[in-house]
């Protein structure tokens, strides 16, 4: 989950709605500089968050019993070993794309357990298989990996509310034409970014978020009761060029 504090408790958007935004960034990306298997490309976005643990523990719970964001939780090795068993359902160029994300992603574990330096080893190795059985190499891999990053990332920004006051840029990510790109929200409310990636010249995009006004729960499945009948808002931005 992503969780942002609201003036009335919580404001919750599930991992998965992040990953369609960031595919709805995506397929609005131009034509010209669209990376392989583009439909599968965006498949393999809409779907890297799937695989969650479910509601029987206290995993999405802080210490405090507050809703835990996802940066807050640790390593999940059965997610991520579900996120790969989904994937491997829809073929080599999703496999590939979901396991360079978790080894972009979890790496940094390496070394702290037997059983993860296994499951890392083992995504490097698929990812080799991948690459031979779609006949690319890992330049054409790499591109379109960068471009699943780059809409990830803007997605993240919009969803944690990330966006600075003032009107002050903030770099998204450099993007898979190495292009370094910014964005910023103006006081009107549009989002501006630049240099301007998409195909049309103006594009809107949206994301539902759950709200909760008790900030404390005993457990997982109170926690679940309650976003399941938490009101539920649409936001949405508008992007526009400089």
């Amino acid at each position: 989950m992503i969780v942002n504090t609201h003036e009335k408790g919580w404001e919750v958007i599930y991992q998965q709605a992040h990953a369609l935004l960031a595919a709805e960034l995506g397929f609005a990306w131009r034509v010209a500089d669209r990376p392989l298997h583009f439909m599968k490309t965006l498949a393999a976005i809409a779907q890297h968050d799937d695989g969650q643990k479910d509601w029987t523990s206290s995993y999405y719970l802080t210490a405090a019993g507050a809703p835990a964001n996802f940066t807050q939780l640790p390593f999940s090795l059965e997610q991520a070993q579900q996120v790969m068993k989904e994937a491997k359902f829809q073929g080599h160029w999703r496999s590939l794309l979901t396991s360079m994300h978790l080894s972009f992603l979890h790496e940094n574990v390496r070394g702290q357990h037997k059983t993860w330096d296994a499951f890392l080893d083992e995504q490097l190795a698929l990812q080799g298989t991948c690459r031979r059985q779609l006949k690319i190499n890992k330049s054409q891999a790499q591109y379109a990996y960068d471009f699943m990053q780059w809409c990830d990332r803007f997605s993240l920004i919009l969803c944690r509310r990330e966006l600075p006051e003032m009107e002050r840029a903030l770099e998204i990510s450099q993007g898979p034409d190495g292009v370094k790109y910014e964005v910023k929200q103006l006081t009107s409310g549009e989002v501006q970014v630049h240099p301007w990636p998409f195909q049309d010249k103006e594009l809107e995009v949206s994301v539902e978020a759950c709200y909760l006004a008790q900030l404390r729960f005993s457990n997982a499945k109170e926690l679940a009761k309650a976003l399941q009948e938490a009101p539920v808002n649409l936001l949405s931005w508008k992007i526009i060029p400089r």
